[in-house]
């Protein structure tokens, strides 16, 4: 186990070091603009040497459980479709209907696993919706340093706990956290390359695929792995709606997000890891529900939700002072 944590730690580290040099060489830089968190030019990309380390992991598992064979090919080609298109969208940008039209080939080829795999047609159909939904709220967030990578690391931690036992499934999990350390240093506190589409939205399938795995094989009992992705899902959730109620074209980059809105107040690293402490919190509030009645697990999870849509509203309340007036940002971000 330890040696499988180094050698993904490793790819993830190691792979990152070559994607900058790569961005740098190719002169491939998000700059800083008016729909940017950021202040200055920085190189983007990172998030391939997560992938790499997430395909590196499938195929070694996959020949060493072939009764799981036929799953983890549909995951590493959901994984590499949606980095794929990610990627080329990091060079030059491509419609986003493109991009979402890929993304649900992706989900179609893990969900038609999933369906030969356990045979429930619910929980098929399930995977398909989390990993779109997940591949695109990861994107979608990945706006401020270390956030995704944060988040991502956490999840994954809470999708192999609820693996354990799993086998091949829970050390995907852990190839995943691993790559996520990985890549940190080069991301957090400052950032040196950014993670880009071609690791957000891969890592959002990832996750989301995963913890349909974990529900295939626990059914309610898997519920409490909503606890430490409510960040991302609330966040990400009511922005969109609000965007849609607005009328506003929502496909397209903005800052409006909660951690967007804070961090221009309090700098990224502190809104980072606020968002660390609360994913936390859920993972460990995860782990003492564990072999509570599902109903407790369900109630649980709502009161952590409606705690979460509380301090989305406050943090959005910075923005206009409470009384609808936009307030001048008291500190700029430093991406």
């Amino acid at each position: 186990m330890l040696g499988w944590l180094i050698l993904h730690t490793g790819i993830g580290a190691a792979g990152t070091w070559l994607a900058r040099r790569y961005a740098l060489q190719r002169n491939l830089l998000d700059l800083p603009g008016a729909r940017r968190s950021h202040d200055v030019a920085t190189p983007r990309g990172g998030g391939i040497a997560i992938v790499l380390a997430l395909v590196v992991a499938a195929v070694a598992l996959a020949l060493r459980a072939p009764g799981q064979a036929i799953l983890m090919t549909a995951f590493a080609v959901g994984t590499l479709l949606v980095a794929t298109v990610g990627w080329i969208d990091d060079h030059r940008p491509l419609s986003p209907w493109l991009r979402l039209s890929v993304h649900v080939l992706a989900g179609g080829v893990f969900a038609a696993a999933m369906q030969h795999g356990f045979g429930n047609v619910w929980v098929s159909l399930s995977a398909f919706a989390a990993t779109v939904v997940l591949t695109n709220v990861w994107n979608f967030m990945d706006g401020i340093n270390g956030i995704a990578a944060t988040q991502a690391l956490l999840a994954a931690v809470a999708v192999a706990v609820a693996l354990a036992g799993a086998g091949v499934w829970m050390l995907i999990a852990l190839a995943l956290a691993a790559a996520c350390l990985g890549f940190l240093p080069f991301n957090f506190p400052q950032a040196r390359i950014f993670m880009g589409d071609v690791g957000s939205g891969a890592i959002g399938f990832a996750i989301a695929a995963l913890a349909m795995v974990a529900v295939a094989r626990q059914g309610n009992g898997a519920i409490s792995l909503m606890l430490p992705l409510s960040p991302f899902l609330v966040d990400a959730g009511l922005t969109l709606l609000r965007r849609l109620v607005r009328g506003e074209r929502w496909w397209t980059p903005h800052t409006q997000h909660a951690y967007q809105v804070w961090a221009r107040r309090r700098g990224h690293a502190v809104v980072t890891l606020a968002y660390v402490a609360w994913s936390a919190t859920g993972v460990a509030v995860m782990i003492v529900m564990d072999g509570l009645p599902a109903i407790i697990m369900l109630r649980i999870c709502v009161a952590w939700y409606l705690a979460a849509v509380l301090a989305w509203w406050w943090v959005q309340r910075l923005e206009t002072g409470g009384n609808g007036t936009e307030r001048v940002p008291m500190k700029k971000s430093s991406e």
